[in-house]
């Protein structure tokens, strides 16, 4: 055989070579540990769910799967991160609503958050609950709105900060009910609350997670559930449309993305997998503990989802003149 065909036959046996080692790539995933990245300080709720689905990852996969917290300007420090990371399934991001409000508030993003990732699954959606303070003279929707018209523009609502999606989602619902309440923004959920509970502030639109515990002590009064039913933890508060505001729904999500070069096959393998952890029943009272809706979406449906919270967001954001530079 001559060299040049020797070279050609090396060529061909590489070529092959390489071919069924991509296409067995989800048999043998993971073959190292999996880092998922947490665009959240370690305690919170998105870092809860995160921990619990590594820790049964790495039950399943017999790798561990070591979650990673990057918190820092509204979660793009670590969506950057993620965005610019090898396709190679060792890098995953368990993110939040606020991966598809950013971008219509930052200017210049190196990223886009749809484009640039790869949908896994939606793991779960945790409804707003609106809140008032105890010192509030309305315990339902109707006196509320009641209350509202006759206070105007002195009413205040607080949230965990510009841009978050109890802000937009307090913008929608005063353009929804055309009233005059005027923002207020924290750093955290934990300041807007107390100053919610102090009578500093008036209402608030807030994770289930972070005030089931003060409704049950009293400390705040719930409205309403922005929600299409109500929920497990809160079965005595009515959601908008029993409450009389038809056609409101808000929420917060937990979803696994990862880089937008994925393989498909693994996308596949990881859904597969993240899907049968959320369906056991242990994780599922442990999401509605925390006051969430499990949804264990499909990567094609999370996806269809991540265009949809795009666009309301960006329209949410217009609408609020809300921008952070």
């Amino acid at each position: 055989m001559s060299f040049r065909n020797t070279m050609a036959a090396l060529a061909g046996c590489l070529a092959s070579c390489i071919a069924l080692s991509g296409s067995a790539s989800a048999e043998t995933y993971p073959a190292r540990p999996v880092t998922m990245i947490v665009p959240y300080a370690a305690g919170g709720a998105t870092d809860v769910v995160a921990r619990a689905v590594a820790e049964k990852l790495t039950g399943a996969w017999g790798q561990a799967v070591v979650v990673d917290n990057r918190a820092g300007a509204g979660t793009t420090i670590a969506a950057r991160t993620v965005a610019q990371a090898p396709a190679d399934g060792y890098l995953l991001y368990m993110t939040t609503s606020a991966h598809t409000i950013s971008g219509h508030l930052y200017p210049g993003l190196t990223f886009d958050a749809v484009k640039d990732f790869a949908p896994i699954t939606l793991v779960t959606k945790v409804p707003l609950v609106l809140v008032v303070s105890p010192q509030v003279p309305a315990s339902n929707m109707s006196e509320f709105l009641a209350w509202l018209a006759k206070e105007g523009d002195k009413v205040n609502y607080a949230s965990p900060g510009i841009g978050t999606a109890q802000h937009l989602s307090a913008e929608l619902f005063k353009i929804a009910t055309k009233s005059g309440i005027t923002h207020v923004p924290y750093k955290g959920d934990a300041p807007a609350l107390t100053d919610l509970m102090g009578g500093q502030v008036q209402m608030m639109l807030a994770t289930a997670t972070a005030v089931i515990p003060l409704i049950e002590s009293g400390k705040v009064k719930a409205i309403a559930v922005a929600h299409n039913r109500r929920i497990s933890a809160l079965p005595q508060v009515p959601t908008f449309a029993e409450a009389g505001v038809k056609d409101f729904e808000a929420a917060t999500w937990f979803g696994l993305l990862a880089p937008a070069k994925i393989k498909p096959e693994l996308v596949e393998k990881i859904y597969t997998d993240v899907s049968k952890i959320v369906a056991e029943p242990d994780m599922r009272r442990r999401i509605e503990q925390l006051g969430g809706d499990v949804v264990n979406s499909t990567p094609a449906e999370f996806a269809r989802f991540m265009q949809e919270e795009s666009g309301k967001w960006a329209a949410a954001v217009k609408a609020s003149g809300a921008s952070l530079k």
